[in-house]
């Protein structure tokens, strides 16, 4: 009879390789299944344009990374990863040449803003400065809390959730006075796939600004890639067992073992283990047009500030943020003037490029499963805030909706989140429950994305999802 393993985890993204780690590292056996070539999900990195431009397909900045418990619980450095921080981590450039800018440094940011709003961005943040870990370990820890371990910080964390209920589009108007504020932190908010004039955009809006404060919003050297195989060189030296190109259809094709984690969508779960319609109320949210570029030089951004910094918003005002969200979240469209987030980490590693080139991102939000191309729309946008910016476009690679869905099997319709994140979306997923992580299956586990804290490269769906795991298994015993 073959041994029966303690755990086995399938699919190899951030989430299922820290599931593993964790679970290891409590001296379980432990093999992990991925059905692509290599590990990443999504944090990956590849050639996609040009021999010698080193490109992210989805994650590329990760501010909640460098400040994950999970993550700073684990000895990466060990095994490849490095941060490199920009000199700004973000920058929201106005067409006047002006910008606001999140900068590591609290100053540095409120004087950005203008004299009116620089002491209330100063008053928003005080009551959190200098805590990020015990924040942290409640927020992005709060599946810690679903699995019976009472909050690090009760007092902050509700200090924290008076802000948070409230829709930016509230915030914007009781603390803000002027736009530059405004934007900035609208911005902040929409890189969670949801219109912002919903409850509990504030919260992460506010987390991403904490995380600038406390531990910058770095890039990791050689691309995003790095996380992932170092998550996987870390799993090796606990003993566990990295498959890749295996993809799993059916429960029954993976070894005997005692618990089975998967780091996969939840519908894709129910069709593995047979579970039914387990999942067929669960939602998945809006998609986004993605473009990679080899560039011949640096963007030609009109702001200063921009052309620091490693993340760059480009959105003007708050209005015209939200609207570019609520129309491909929830009206169903592709906006004219979208929203876009990009990225420039070759400013900081040299490694990504040829010489003197760059890499750059930059996507606009669509809705789900969306077919259509957004080139145009996203390089009229570019050209408001960095005039001459495709003349210095070498090559373009184009991703929407139908190509991340192929890229990962997690982006159903290209839903990089793994679920809606919108409203109470955000809080519960996949589904109400006790502990989100278990199913109907006494031996199968959900630990991607679409369980809390949800999206982002941080690992902290698979602790918690490894925790429930070890608590089950140790209640067996």
């Amino acid at each position: 009879m073959p041994a029966i393993r303690d755990a086995v985890v399938v699919g190899a993204g951030p989430n299922g390789l820290t599931a593993a780690v964790e679970l290891a590292r409590r001296g379980m056996s432990v093999e992990l299944f991925e059905a692509k070539d290599t590990v990443g999900g999504g944090a990956r990195t590849e050639e996609l344009t040009l021999p010698g431009f080193r490109h992210d397909p989805c994650s590329a900045v990760h501010p909640t990374g460098a400040g994950s418990p999970a993550f700073r619980d684990m000895p990466l450095d060990r095994y490849g990863l490095e941060w490199l921080h920009p000199e700004l981590c973000l920058a929201h450039p106005f067409p006047d040449g002006s910008a606001a800018v999140l900068a590591r440094s609290v100053g540095e940011t409120a004087a950005s803003l203008g004299a009116r709003d620089a002491g209330a961005y100063r008053r928003f943040v005080a009551p959190f400065l200098g805590k990020w870990d015990a924040l942290a370990a409640d927020f992005l820890g709060y599946g810690s809390v679903l699995n019976g371990r009472f909050p690090t910080a009760p007092l902050l964390l509700a200090r924290f959730g008076l802000d948070a209920l409230l829709p930016v589009t509230w915030q914007g108007k009781l603390r803000f006075r002027e736009e530059k504020a405004r934007a900035l932190f609208g911005g902040l908010s929409g890189h969670v796939i949801a219109s912002v004039d919903q409850p509990f955009m504030t919260a992460p809006g506010l987390v991403f600004a904490l995380a600038a404060h406390a531990n910058g919003w770095p890039v990791p050297r050689g691309g995003s890639q790095a996380i992932s195989d170092a998550l996987a060189g870390y799993l090796r030296a606990l003993g566990g067992t990295v498959h890749t190109g295996v993809e799993v259809k059916r429960l029954d094709e993976l070894p005997p073992a005692r618990a089975y984690v998967f780091d996969t969508s939840p519908t894709a779960l129910a069709r593995i283990a047979g579970l039914g319609s387990a999942y067929d109320g669960f939602r998945y949210g809006a998609s986004l047009f993605k473009i990679d570029y080899a560039m011949d030089g640096p963007v030609p951004w009109a702001s200063q500030e921009a052309r620091r910094a490693g993340t760059v918003h480009v959105g003007h005002t708050l209005r015209d943020i939200n609207g570019a969200l609520r129309e491909a979240t929830i009206e169903g469209r592709a906006p004219e003037k979208p929203f876009l987030i990009t990225a420039q980490p070759s400013l900081v590693d040299p490694t990504r490029a040829p010489e003197g080139k760059h890499v750059f991102w930059a996507y606009g939000h669509v809705p789900n499963g969306w077919e259509g191309d957004l080139t145009d729309a996203v390089e009229r946008q570019m050209e408001r805030f960095a005039p001459g910016f495709r003349d210095r476009v070498l090559a373009r690679a184009t991703a929407g909706p139908p190509q991340l869905a192929a890229r990962n099997a997690n982006y159903v319709g290209g839903d990089i989140a793994c679920g809606s994140a919108s409203g109470l979306r955000l809080l519960i997923r996949p589904k109400l429950a006790r502990v989100p992580y278990a199913t109907a299956h006494p031996s199968v586990f959900l630990c991607s994305s679409a369980t809390p804290p949800g999206p982002g490269v941080h690992g902290m769906a698979g602790h918690h999802a490894a925790r429930a795991v070890w608590r089950r298994l140790r209640g067996r015993s």
